[in-house]
């Protein structure tokens, strides 16, 4: 009985953070299919999500094939909601994700995710959805740990550090050429980046509150995640020709750059997604948000091993303080919680941060 419990402790655990190691090692494919075969981000954005939708469509069928409801899907109200949540998430989103990638570092993109709770807290305060209560412990835990995110944010933006001395093992110069996975943007502006990234931060709390009510309206999650998947396809496939001049960069091959759509699509759309609600069904709706910040050892002992001039000991140093103002902003979170459910007897998540994915699991945006 024993080993069964220790087991069913260490099973979802053991799964997240694999969930985010493989998120880290996509996005550095991502950055090297980017800077070294010149992959337009505003494109892959449009085929991973094109493939998400096409994969898509019988999994929300077979997810939901025992629900008995009939609600219909393709109400205005319904269908506005997934024009906007494609908007917002894929389109806004995404695409200052990706371009953002191509400006910085993978680590860069570690730090920005940890600022959504801080983000989070900032406009549920100017939406009024909340008040700070400076005689709450949570309240000022929040506070608190998004002041340190903000630190850790501006950090990685004005200061890089010195360049972290590769260390280029053995079996890399054995397996494949030394310069393979090695991400060398030639148009790097670290500021741009990170300012690129913190947009997309901000984007995706607003995303999660329409998420909710959308949740509340129709109960079948995944056929709406197929939709607004759908929606943001077509919106960034516009915002992409717009971009885009040069037509060629539409042209797919048989290289990196397509395993690197492929895998992405498939650990985005289906994987991930599935391993989040297990967990969250095992642990809570709550647990797979303690894992987020695991991206920033990744990305450190990756870029350690395999980067070159792009990764610098401020960037780590930043994205581990944004990770510790997580911690801290969710930590409060929880407390504020629990004070109102002491006052009124039932959890009430004040700034509306459990997205659509998430009646009983927390979806993440995908980088």
């Amino acid at each position: 009985m024993g080993m069964k419990v220790a087991i069913g402790e260490m099973l979802p655990c053991t799964a997240m953070i694999i969930i985010e190691a493989c998120t880290i090692f996509l996005t550095i494919m991502a950055s090297t299919t980017m800077s070294k075969l010149g992959m337009s981000s505003f494109v892959f954005v449009v085929y991973t999500n094109a493939l998400s939708f096409i994969l898509l469509i019988p999994f929300s069928f077979l997810f939901h094939r025992r629900d008995k409801t009939e609600d219909p899907l393709f109400t205005f109200p319904l269908v506005l909601r997934a024009f906007f949540l494609g908007l917002l998430g894929v389109t806004i989103a995404q695409n200052l994700a990706f371009a953002g990638l191509s400006y910085s570092s993978p680590i860069v993109a570690c730090g920005a995710a940890n600022m959504i709770p801080s983000f989070s807290f900032i406009i549920a305060i100017i939406l009024r959805k909340i008040r700070i209560d400076w005689k709450r412990q949570g309240s000022i835990v929040r506070v608190i740990g998004t002041l340190i995110s903000i630190v850790g944010i501006l950090g990685m933006t004005f200061y890089k550090g010195p360049v972290v001395k590769q260390y280029s093992p053995s079996f890399l110069h054995l397996a494949t050429s030394p310069h393979l996975f090695i991400f060398t943007s030639t148009h790097e502006n670290w500021v741009l980046g990170c300012f690129l990234f913190a947009s997309a931060s901000i984007a995706l709390p607003i995303w999660n509150i329409i998420q909710v009510g959308t949740s509340k309206k129709h109960p079948h999650v995944m056929k709406i995640t197929c939709l607004y998947t759908l929606f943001g396809t077509i919106q960034s496939g516009l915002l992409a020709l717009l971009m885009e001049k040069d037509l060629s960069v539409w042209r797919l091959k048989l290289d990196m750059e397509l395993l690197v759509i492929v895998l992405t699509a498939i650990f985005g759309s289906l994987i991930r997604s599935s391993v989040q609600m297990w967990c969250s069904r095992l642990k809570g709706p709550s647990y797979t948000l303690f894992f987020k910040p695991v991206g920033v050892p990744v990305a450190s002992t990756c870029g350690c091993v395999l980067f070159a001039a792009t990764f610098h000991y401020g960037s780590m140093l930043s994205a581990c303080i944004c990770g510790l103002g997580y911690y801290t902003t969710l930590w409060g979170q929880f407390k504020e919680d629990e004070t109102m459910k002491d006052m009124k007897g039932n959890v009430t998540t004040s700034d509306e941060r459990v997205p659509l994915l998430q009646e009983q699991q927390e979806k993440d945006s995908q980088v």
